[in-house]
């Protein structure tokens, strides 16, 4: 075989993996496109969802909260501009960011109306906001992982090759703007005593001494007061009785002097 041909069949191998590897990476940006576009959509069904419960949900309060028309005006004018065309999604997400808050207002108000707490209607409607609420967080975790592996690989030579000959872009991330929903829930258990220690009004823990006794053996489980673990208690003795042998491994009574 010439050199020649030794060349030749080289480059075509060069060229035959350069266009395997171009067509695996193209499919590649095609897949995570098409992912972050899907989870997109099932992000805009369940907001959308949202948006047309905010009515029944209104109508429902409206009797029992006439007091209250600002925080339902609120509601309101946040779903109007989260139903607006937004300029780009992270104008898109401070949108429904502020519609999340003041449903959240509107529902902590509720607490303050019994009656309206009691309504099976007003329950099922709160119960069906919670349901979607959710299912809009576990979306949004799918919709950003999907697009951070896009970016990555958008960013990663020598990928970056091929994002920029077909013209793949970076996706945005839909991400939280409320504070609210970023902070760490702080939990307090109202007082400074320490594990194992007794709270005011109760007994001691299990198997710790009890408040005036601290220093003083453990009693045995099920012995009588005063008598230490491996002890055997003693009966009261009549006068002028010896006392009976000692305990297997403990030391007898002295003897006493006559006439003590």
């Amino acid at each position: 075989m010439s050199p020649l041909t030794i060349a030749l069949l080289c480059t075509g191998l060069l060229l035959l993996v350069i266009i395997l590897w171009v067509i695996v990476s193209h499919n590649g940006f095609v897949r995570l496109r098409n992912l972050v576009q899907e989870a997109w959509r099932q992000i805009d069904v369940e907001l959308n969802r949202r948006h047309d419960l905010i009515p029944n949900l209104l109508e429902t309060v409206r009797g029992y909260m006439s007091y209250e028309q600002s925080t339902l005006q609120a509601v309101v004018e946040a779903r109007r501009l989260a139903e607006a065309p937004a300029a780009n999604l992270a104008q898109r997400a401070r949108n429904e960011d502020a519609l999340s808050g003041a449903l959240s207002r509107l529902i902590a108000l509720s607490e303050n109306y019994p009656t309206l707490r009691a309504d099976s209607s007003f329950l099922q409607l709160q119960q069906e906001l919670t349901n979607t609420e959710d299912r809009i967080a576990a979306g949004r975790r799918f919709y950003n992982s999907n697009v951070r592996d896009l970016n990555t690989k958008c960013e990663k030579f020598p990928s970056l090759i091929i994002a920029s000959i077909f013209h793949f872009r970076h996706a945005e991330y839909f991400e939280v703007h409320d504070e609210a929903a970023r902070a760490v829930p702080q939990v307090s258990f109202g007082g400074p005593a320490q594990y194992g220690q007794p709270q005011p009004g109760q007994g001691a823990p299990y198997g710790g001494p009890t408040p005036g006794q601290a220093g003083q053996p453990a009693a045995a489980y099920g012995a009588a007061p005063g008598v230490q673990y491996g002890q055997a208690p003693q009966s009261p003795q009549a006068p002028g009785q010896q006392p009976g042998p000692a305990p297997y491994g403990q030391p007898g009574p002295s003897p006493q002097a006559p006439g003590r």
